[in-house]
């Protein structure tokens, strides 16, 4: 057999922002009919790396080669002369456009100014034709599902020509069957020649598609072979720099005290009384996620519940109607057994309830503020007001921050530090540890690992497993099904507002919570 023809290939790239060397002499290659994933933790370099490849960075120092030669990619329009298409995380389309105009946007087919329609739908059918997918060219983009979205996306580029295809976290959002019919979407581009440049923080996934896989930390290539000879774990290792980061399903502690007799779910942690309890609540939509519609569920002490559904079908929803920052139109939420569903922000707290929100930049952080006003943001209130916080802070809170910041291993550890220039995992462990130390009963937890490191989501993961330990509720709301099934004792599943189901972690599959989020039995 011959060798596939190299399509791609970086040598020494190097990129500086000010003090900050985000890529160091990176070497990458890809071959005509490859997929070769790119991994590393947040901060490794992979996005500046792709950012130079697609002509959005000019790199300081190497060389990038395509069918090569020397290519000079100084930017996007000229990465897409090459032939060149990236997909990002967060779609470019158009929600009011059609599939044939956001496909065709800016080189539209038509004369003396006028778009013709049906040219544009022609076009759009034969590139859909080369990946056999059976799509409505006139279907308005921004009633498709996420994954119906992520294909037009990838529709865009080929149309352009496309024979390099950059992927950022393609997976997030998708269920276990979506995620396989993309996988075989890009087998089969890859079958025509293209390559593919798969960057993801899910290794299952990495091993499931790539034919090799290239590992950067702190801005190097530390390590890249052909998938069939690498391991799970000398991947991790790579990624992280440590041989004991553990993947699979978290060691929770067992409940201290008695547990009532029956009480537990089959196959859950022993957990106690029902702290939250959610009856029939109905609410208004969140932002542009959907409104919820007579949804019920239960956490006990010591649980963890887990809430899964694709984007939009009411998880935003659920849990600022718990936090008290949506309105609701019917329905009751208790809180160890008191009607919380008036309460404000402030007197939920004060009755035990803790929130992570999953949008930790704009509810979670003073981004431009301290680490120590990140984590003293509730006790302050508590001391009550600014006459005694110009006591308080040098001593009693100063020295809790600092306790807190070596406590929950916070890097750096400077409580003056400002917030947004530490790392996404860091950023989360101080929001996670604010809500801890103040001991909550209940804790809604949005998308806890999103943006963050593998190591830190091992780390943070386990401070939870601590506090059910210590009698916590948890409501763990997650886009991603392995957080789900690494945390969970129970999962519900929202699906345009409704929870269509509720199953056992211990028992059921990946398959039959994806099927319950796309609205059908799996």
């Amino acid at each position: 057999m011959s060798t596939p023809a190299e399509l791609l290939r970086l040598r020494g790239i190097r990129k500086v922002f000010g003090a900050v060397v985000a890529n160091d002499s990176v070497d990458f290659e890809l071959a005509a009919g490859e997929v070769h994933a790119l991994v590393g933790e947040n901060g490794a370099g992979k996005t500046t790396l792709m950012r130079v490849l697609f002509g959005l960075h000019r790199p300081d120092a190497g060389q990038i080669e395509i069918d090569g030669a020397p290519a000079n990619l100084s930017s996007p329009a000229r990465a897409i002369g090459h032939g060149i298409g990236m997909v990002h995380q967060h779609f470019m389309l158009v929600p009011s456009f059609t599939v044939a105009e956001n496909v065709t946007l800016g080189i539209e087919p038509g004369r003396h100014g006028r778009y013709h329609r049906a040219e544009a739908e022609q076009r759009t059918r034969e590139v859909m034709a080369r990946l056999e997918l059976d799509l409505d060219p006139g279907a308005v983009t921004g009633n498709l599902t996420v994954a119906t979205q992520q294909k037009v996306e990838i529709l865009k580029v080929l149309y352009r020509g496309a024979r390099i295809l950059i992927l950022d976290e393609p997976t997030a959002v998708l269920t276990p069957q979506e995620t396989r019919e993309l996988f075989a979407l890009l087998r089969a581009l890859a079958a025509g020649g293209t390559g593919v440049v798969f960057i993801s923080h899910k290794l299952p996934e990495v091993f499931a598609l790539a034919d090799r896989i290239t590992v950067l930390r702190r801005g190097r290539t530390v390590l890249s072979g052909r998938t069939a000879e690498l391991s799970t774990e000398a991947v991790v290792t790579a990624m992280t720099g440590r041989s004991d980061v553990h993947l699979g399903r978290v060691v929770r502690p067992r409940l201290a005290g008695p547990v009532p007799a029956g009480a537990v779910p089959a196959g859950a942690d022993p957990a106690g009384a029902v702290v939250l309890r959610v009856d029939r609540l109905s609410t208004e939509a969140a932002g542009a996620d959907c409104p919820l519609a007579e949804v019920s569920l239960s956490v006990r002490a010591g649980e963890i519940v887990g809430v899964a559904g694709v984007d939009g079908n009411g998880q935003t929803s659920l849990a600022e109607s718990l936090v008290g920052l949506a309105v609701v139109r019917g329905g009751s939420i208790q809180l160890n057994g008191a009607e919380i569903t008036t309460h404000s922000v402030r007197k939920r707290r004060d009755r035990g309830l803790g929130f992570v929100p999953e949008d930790r930049h704009l509810q979670g952080l003073p981004l431009h503020g301290s680490v120590a006003e990140g984590l003293a943001a509730g006790r302050v209130r508590r001391l009550g007001g600014p006459r005694s916080l110009s006591a308080a802070l040098p001593r009693a809170l100063r020295d809790w921050a600092r306790a807190t910041v070596r406590g929950y291993r916070i890097d750096p550890p400077d409580i003056q530090a400002r917030c947004q220039a530490l790392s996404g995992g860091n950023q989360q462990k101080i929001v996670l540890a604010r809500e801890l130390e103040d001991a909550p009963s209940c804790l809604v937890l949005a998308q806890p690992s999103r943006g963050v490191d593998i190591g830190a989501i091992e780390y943070l993961y386990g401070k939870v497993a601590e506090a059910t330990g210590r009698g916590c509720a948890v409501l763990l709301i997650s886009a991603d099904l392995d957080e789900i099934f690494r945390l969970a004792d129970r999962v519900v599943v929202l699906f345009k507002g409704r929870a269509v189901a509720e199953l056992d972690t211990a028992t059921a599959t990946r398959d039959e919570v994806g099927g319950h989020m796309m609205g059908v039995a799996a």
